[in-house]
């Protein structure tokens, strides 16, 4: 067993069909397996051996891709880090991992310090220019593209992805090879992926859903992927219309933006296929979703820590406003506050057990106890199910708001605040406030060229939720602040001291 092995399935059953396409250069399955082969005998090369760390601080290019496939071949372990860390953090992580090898660009090289870092042995320079370190392209230049990946045992670690860190130092949930290729064979069950497909990719490769639930779902499928940097609306419909793409994959963000910018449905016409994960999809969006295009926006749920997929609305029935019911081979519970399993309707936080949950967090053996328990992952979600199995996300455990001893979730008060027509985004939040302990607030940014006053924003959930629940802070932004994957980032918010307007109800 090796992850690997996707892309040399790809290569024996269709050298020749394109499995990557990246800004008009093109690789073939046979293409990129030599390449990712070079990959890992140049690493060998560099005495990197089975178990030994290998960091990727590498935006959206190949080179990741190859880089990632060459790694795994040779049994190492892939570090990703995200592209938008700096100096600090990025030492962080390769302390923790231990890395022996870094592979980034010119341009983040400066983020990479050369000092306190015993276990670091090179730094490889993937794009740009290398004089500041050995280049990728050199290295593999002369090295064979011979290098059949290596049998690994399904418990044996395979990827490091370091957690956002909202609370406290980033951990690294290692998953194994077991786990990325269980929940590849699964999400493609779900989406129904085949040969002729072609995912576009600009979520980024060092989160989780771009690189397991897209890139190597994709690949176990010897589907097409075009790969793009970032997000860039009108480059995203220019690759839809000029690569016919079938799948398109997102967060309720990016679901957002392009409902905002009023897309007809002729340069969508080659998409069968939408998805959504990462944060919960607010009904009013999937509502208007499927009214203008005609089409389901299919929700999964999961975390890093389970690799990512764990459920999914649905191969057999749609239900809006569900993520679904377990994946294959998972299993999920609702608990209360005592660990006992709930009944149906009932709210508790989100267990998941299965082929998916990682092995733990790198190193840190105590915070991996304190989230699996008997096998099952804790996941700090609160959710529901109802009577036919399907789970419902309520809110994230650490972001519910206790107002004089009434518990509020944030995501009920913003899927109704999404259904006024003057809003774009909305994040509702809790405030310490001296006597009532918490507060709500809400930072919400409009739609071009509608006026409103808080104060309307208000009336309006007054009509529509109990009085508790109604924002008491209400600011007009221009922005919500979000990660490389589009989720809100409501750490930042509590930190917030400035805004456009602001009324207290």
């Amino acid at each position: 067993m090796n992850i690997a092995h996707h892309v040399e399935q790809g290569r024996r059953l269709f050298p020749n069909k394109i499995a990557l396409i990246f800004e008009g250069k093109t690789f073939t399955y046979k293409q990129l397996d030599e390449l990712a082969g070079k990959a890992a005998n140049a690493l060998r090369g560099l005495q990197v051996k089975k178990g030994d760390r290998v960091a990727l601080f590498l935006p959206n290019i190949p080179e990741f891709v190859i880089s990632y496939l060459g790694i795994l071949k040779i049994g190492a372990i892939a570090v990703s880090i995200n592209v938008m860390l700096k100096n600090a953090e990025v030492s962080y992580i390769l302390h923790d991992c231990a890395a022996k090898v870094i592979i980034t660009t010119e341009s983040q090289r400066q983020q990479v310090s050369e000092t306190d870092l015993p276990e670091l042995e090179h730094i490889l320079i993937a794009e740009g220019n290398g004089n500041k370190g050995m280049t990728l392209a050199e290295l593999m230049a002369n090295a064979s593209p011979i290098a059949p990946a290596i049998e690994m045992d399904r418990h044996v670690p395979a990827c490091i992805l370091y957690t956002s860190g909202t609370t406290g130092f980033p951990k690294g949930a290692t998953l194994t090879h077991g786990n990325v290729i269980a929940n590849s064979y699964a999400a493609n069950r779900c989406y129904r992926i085949s040969n002729n497909d072609s995912l576009l990719l600009y979520l980024p490769l060092f989160h989780c859903f771009g690189q397991n639930a897209i890139l190597n779902t994709g690949f176990s499928a010897c589907a097409t992927i075009i790969l793009q940097r970032r997000f860039d609306l009108q480059k995203v419909l220019q690759s839809i219309t000029e690569y016919q793409i079938t799948m398109f994959f997102g967060v309720p963000t990016i679901f957002i933006k392009m409902l905002n910018a009023e897309i007809p449905k002729d340069p969508l016409k080659s998409v069968r296929y939408y998805f959504s994960a990462a944060a919960p999809m607010p009904i009013e969006i999937a509502q208007q979703w499927h009214e203008k295009n005609g089409t389901f926006i299919y929700e999964g749920y999961g975390l890093t820590e389970t690799s990512p997929f764990a459920t999914y609305n649905n191969d057999l029935k749609y239900k809006l406003g569900s993520i679904g019911t377990p994946i294959e081979n998972v299993e999920i519970q609702i608990v209360d506050s005592y660990g006992h399993q709930v009944q149906p309707g009932e709210v508790g936080e989100i267990l998941v057990r299965g082929p998916n949950v990682m092995l733990g967090y790198w190193n840190r053996p105590f915070e991996t106890a304190e989230v699996i328990k008997n096998g099952w992952f804790h996941t700090g979600d609160i959710g529901r199910m109802d009577e036919d199995g399907f789970f419902y996300i309520v809110d994230r455990l650490k972001d519910m708001i206790n107002l004089s001893g009434f518990k509020i979730y944030p995501t009920e008060v913003e899927n109704v605040i999404y259904q006024h027509p003057a809003v774009a985004e909305v994040a509702v939040y809790g405030v310490p406030d001296p006597v009532k302990g918490e507060i709500v607030k809400s930072n919400i940014v409009l739609k071009p060229g509608h006026d409103i006053t808080a104060q309307q924003i208000i009336d309006f959930c007054y009509a529509k939720i109990a009085a508790y629940k109604v924002p008491h802070v209400i600011n007009f932004v221009e922005s919500l602040p979000k990660n490389p994957t589009g989720k809100v980032l409501k750490r930042l918010l509590h930190q917030e001291t400035k805004s456009h307007a602001s009324v207290v109800g």
